[in-house]
């Protein structure tokens, strides 16, 4: 039995990591990486890149703000930077096994403030329930907006869907079923969790109240205004490195949106920070929009990796962060047992 969990352990770990690896070896099997070097020194706008980074800052930060908020109305009152820093810990963790920073950052609250884990990982849910209302509606609106967008691209191109479908390689369709098999893994990993905390009425009822707890939420306009903040700090931290290129500055918002909607689906496949199918998505539709196969990977390789490293280093800040702090109280702990025993001496 104690085998068969370390399997399942080691299977969670690499499936994620080879699922991601495989599709980013198809997509750049013959690519010309010394070209990259190129790219990245002498036809990259790196003033747009830095102009992104401090929104991908900003859109972890509030949602560390705005969990605060969700876990005051159920009694408990982590401190702000204690928030902030397991977001950006959880984010980074992400990175190694998917999904396990949502747990990682409940921990961290445990551990440095003493919450409630139930109660925390109550209120993760009650987050990703709010995500999942707000994603939908955005991207149900800017899907149909930007109908007409593909109508008209069509038409002027001459180009069918039929075409694109054919235009389609085996392997192609198959990376598509695998990252829709990955989904439906991820799905059946989840319920299975859910399954084994209903058989655990404690942590059920402290979930269950860190769902509750939006009831209570003592400024809901500051709360809204942080959910909205949250993606529009997403995207503004996408959007951006459209003008980092000549390639792609003229796409317009348009094409932003449409490509900031498919990568939050792409990124559902369980890979790190959505690594292959969010190079594969994004890739796809900036093909649609007319720009060419090769320049369209410079643009995927070149803005994940810089986005992957600043999620690397704002990891490496929260663990240092949290580490001075337990430093810093453990010398005052110490302090203040010297002067009582002074003192009652």
């Amino acid at each position: 039995m104690c085998i068969m969990k370390r399997l399942n352990k080691i299977i969670k770990i690499l499936l994620p990591l080879v699922l991601g690896g495989a599709i980013l070896w198809w997509m750049y099997r013959g690519f010309d990486f010394q070209r990259i070097e190129h790219v990245l020194w002498h036809e990259m706008r790196w003033s747009w890149m830095l102009l992104s980074l401090p929104f991908g800052i900003l859109a972890q930060a509030m949602r560390g703000w705005r969990w605060r908020q969700t876990l005051e109305p159920i009694g408990e009152q982590p401190r702000t930077s204690v928030t902030m820093n397991s977001i950006f810990l959880s984010y980074a963790a992400s990175l190694v096994v998917p999904r396990i920073g949502e747990f990682m950052r409940c921990g961290v609250l445990k551990r440095w403030d003493g919450i409630s884990f139930p109660k925390a990982l109550g209120t993760v849910v009650t987050e990703r329930a709010v995500d999942t209302l707000i994603v939908m509606f955005y991207s149900g609106i800017i899907l149909l907006v930007e109908m007409s967008a593909f109508g008209s691209f069509f038409h002027k191109t001459g180009t069918s869907i039929d075409r694109i479908l054919n235009g389609f390689s085996l392997t192609g369709y198959l990376v598509t079923a695998i990252c829709a098999v990955a989904v439906l893994l991820l799905l059946h990993l989840l319920l299975k969790k859910l399954t084994f905390y209903n058989k655990v009425k404690t942590t059920l009822s402290g979930i269950w109240e860190g769902v509750l707890s939006l009831r209570g939420i003592h400024n809901l306009p500051l709360y809204l205004f942080f959910s909205v903040g949250i993606w529009a700090s997403y995207f503004l931290h996408f959007y951006l490195t459209f003008f980092c290129f000549d390639f792609t500055e003229h796409l317009g918002l348009g094409c932003a949106l449409v490509c900031f909607v498919v990568a939050n689906f792409a990124v559902i496949v369980p890979t790190p920070n959505g690594a292959g199918p969010w190079h594969f998505a994004i890739k796809t539709m900036l093909i649609l929009y007319g720009v060419q196969d090769e320049q369209a990977l410079y643009f995927v390789l070149i803005v994940h990796t810089v986005q992957t490293f600043l999620v690397v280093l704002l990891g490496i800040y929260a663990w240092l962060a949290l580490e001075f702090t337990g430093i810093i109280e453990e010398r005052d702990s110490k302090v203040r047992g010297y002067g009582g025993t002074g003192v009652r001496g």
